[in-house]
């Protein structure tokens, strides 16, 4: 007869998406991942399959809740310019924190790729949702003539999330917000 479950996979996931965001893949054991978690190493592959199962679990955590949130701010937004600052500066903020660990998944890209197909399809899932959404509120904008129609709104749109991802790359190098919300400015006068 199967044993239930007796740990929360939910909060594990939680906690194994911020040891994974603070230390990287490489970087966590099992070892470090069962400890975190309270669980035995049984317990994890039974429930994620191993470390692989885990990981893409804490970057779909991670998707659901920070780029998820970044997509419904940008979306809710009263102007272009000002729904692009916000979401900028808002992700240099979670970027430096803890000294600076970055974004997720930039840094899952940065460390697993190319040869991590899982991780490869989820950041790419996600730069093109923001893409897109980047894209119609940059096409609505100008359409309003609240932004210049010097740039296609796609081309546009991958500039700033082409920046972002530098920006959040830049983060861990240099864990400053008021060294790194000035290009932020700089970034949005392309929209001029």
């Amino acid at each position: 007869m199967a044993r239930t479950r007796e740990f929360d996979t939910e909060a594990a996931v939680s906690r194994a998406m911020e040891l994974f965001w603070t230390r990287g893949y490489e970087a966590t054991s099992v070892r470090d991942l069962t400890q975190r978690l309270g669980i035995g190493q049984g317990s994890l592959y039974a429930a994620f399959g191993g470390k692989d199962g885990l990981y893409q679990a804490a970057l779909e955590r991670y998707r659901a809740t920070f780029a998820a949130a970044a997509l419904r701010n940008l979306e809710e937004g009263a102007g272009a310019r000002s729904a692009i600052r916000s979401l900028l500066v808002e992700r240099i903020r979670i970027a430096v924190e803890q000294g600076g660990r970055g974004c997720l998944l930039v840094n899952a890209a940065t460390e697993r790729l190319p040869e991590d197909q899982p991780t490869r399809r989820t950041v790419q899932d996600v730069l093109g949702a923001n893409q897109d959404a980047l894209t119609d509120l940059l096409r609505a904008a100008a359409e309003r003539g609240e932004i210049s129609t010097r740039h296609d709104p796609s081309a546009l749109a991958a500039f700033l999330v082409t920046f972002l991802n530098g920006l959040l790359v830049s983060a861990k190098i240099t864990p400053d917000a008021h060294t790194l919300e000035p290009l932020v400015e700089v970034a949005l006068t392309a929209l001029d």
